[in-house]
């Protein structure tokens, strides 16, 4: 899958993945940035740790064991919140090797 965009895509993404890869019962259309993925969408942990996996395969990222921590996996809006943070690191990060070339 490509590198996808903003907010808008990536909640899209992560929506599309609980519903199409992880089946969760709650439809697409009903899930909430904020709702809570274990009390209100009833992932479990090897729910989480599929997550991880398809979020670093669809949004081309890498999430460390430290990253992979509650707080950045509470609802769509903290997952979106990782992606774009480790996005932001790992583009800082070829730039400056860019630069000390």
């Amino acid at each position: 899958m490509g590198i996808e965009g903003g907010r808008a895509e990536i909640e899209a993404g992560i929506k599309s993945v609980l519903v199409n890869d992880l089946f969760v019962e709650v439809p697409h259309e009903r899930i909430g940035p904020d709702d809570s993925l274990r009390d209100v969408i009833g992932l479990d942990s090897l729910g989480f740790m599929e997550l991880r996996v398809q979020c670093e395969n669809k949004f081309s990222v890498s999430i460390s064991e430290e990253d992979f921590a509650p707080e950045n996996f509470t609802n769509i809006r903290s997952i979106i919140d990782l992606i774009l943070r480790l996005r932001a690191s790992e583009a800082t990060a070829v730039a400056h090797i860019a630069d000390s070339r």
